[in-house]
């Protein structure tokens, strides 16, 4: 339903348009407001249009289908919820007006239906099949460092742009509202940025954690990331801009490689987190902060990791002999005192 709604309004805007040309240039900034036709939706809806399709395949078929239903409808009702206080107000027929806050209603029970369908779903994984899985200990590091690094970028932007933008943008910057005319299915530009930057940075922090929903929300991340490297570069390209960029001022040298730089770093998030991780057993080999857990601590239950030539210990078994006194770490792994009883069977 999400997906063909989406899909209704971005064919409404161009059956106005006369053509997809007019809708692209205006989701890039370089169309004539004076003579197109201002749209209804954005490149964020294109993003979440191919992620209500990958979320309806992976219901069907991913054991992290919880996961995926979950991220999808927290990231839906957190960018469509402007609109219950924005449609009413906007300068539109009333036609398309109501229209639009139905349809933000509708998308707002849907998201709200698949976090309840995906937190309901969730069950224990019987011995024998698949796991959900996050990223490997790897791909989970090299996506922490690239969705931080974007996360600080369009932090940093959003921190800069009060200083060079009118104080009239403000607060309808980021609650919409005059003198903004922001389209009429999306959020206002600040709140979707703000948006973007939780999603990196969750989705970086989960994804070198080794969490299952740091892939789907990582993957929805670079895809917000790579639509704003393609609409970026795409602007470049129509003004000319990089036959000037030795010309330029630094700050606009800064903003134009901000753009390349997305459009460069998303495929890579898109393909490490695309890439399916195995499971992080405990006790397998050391995080990437020294131990065998995703943080690079040790599961509770389980014995410190072995040094060079002692054999691992089973969990939940006494080791065959107590180390001598001295130096070392504590033998119930970790601090505090040792389980009272063996953990479950995993």
């Amino acid at each position: 339903m999400l997906a063909l709604l989406t899909i209704a309004w971005i064919v409404r805007d161009i059956r106005a348009a006369d053509g997809p040309g007019p809708v692209w240039d205006y989701w890039a900034g370089t169309a004539d407001l004076r003579d197109a036709p201002r749209p209804t939706t954005s490149a964020t809806s294109l993003v979440l249009l191919v992620a209500y399709v990958a979320a309806a395949v992976a219901a069907l078929r991913s054991a992290s289908a919880g996961s995926v239903l979950i991220v999808t409808g927290v990231i839906t009702f957190a960018l469509r919820l402007p609109g219950v206080w924005m449609v009413a107000d906007a300068p539109a027929p009333e036609e398309l007006r109501d229209r639009a806050l139905l349809t933000t209603y509708a998308v707002l029970a849907a998201a709200i239906g698949l976090i309840v369908a995906g937190a309901a779903g969730r069950r224990p994984v019987p011995e024998g099949e698949e796991r959900p899985a996050g990223p490997g200990r790897g791909a989970g590091v090299a996506a922490f460092l690239l969705l931080g690094f974007q996360a600080v970028v369009f932090a940093g932007w959003e921190i800069r742009q009060p200083f060079v933008y009118p104080s009239e943008l403000y607060p309808a910057w980021f609650i919409g509202g005059e003198p903004l005319n922001t389209p009429l299915t999306e959020g206002p530009p600040g709140w979707v940025t703000g948006v973007h930057i939780l999603i990196f940075l969750v989705a970086a922090v989960g994804a070198v954690a080794g969490a299952a929903y740091a892939r789907p929300l990582g993957l929805i991340g670079g895809g917000f990331m790579l639509a704003s490297g393609v609409l970026g570069v795409a602007r470049i390209v129509h003004y000319e801009m990089y036959e000037q960029f030795l010309d330029m001022e630094f700050e606009a040298q800064l903003n134009m490689l901000s753009f390349v730089l997305s459009l460069l770093i998303a495929p890579i998030v898109l393909t490490v987190l695309a890439l399916k991780g195995g499971p992080r057993t405990p006790g397998g080999s050391p995080g990437p902060w020294g131990g065998s857990g995703p943080w690079g601590v040790q599961p509770p239950g389980y014995p410190p990791a072995a040094g060079p030539g002692v054999p691992p210990q089973a969990p939940g078994h006494p080791p065959a002999s107590a180390p001598a006194p001295g130096f070392g770490p504590p033998q119930g792994g970790g601090f505090g005192p040792p389980p009272s009883s063996p953990p479950p069977r995993r």
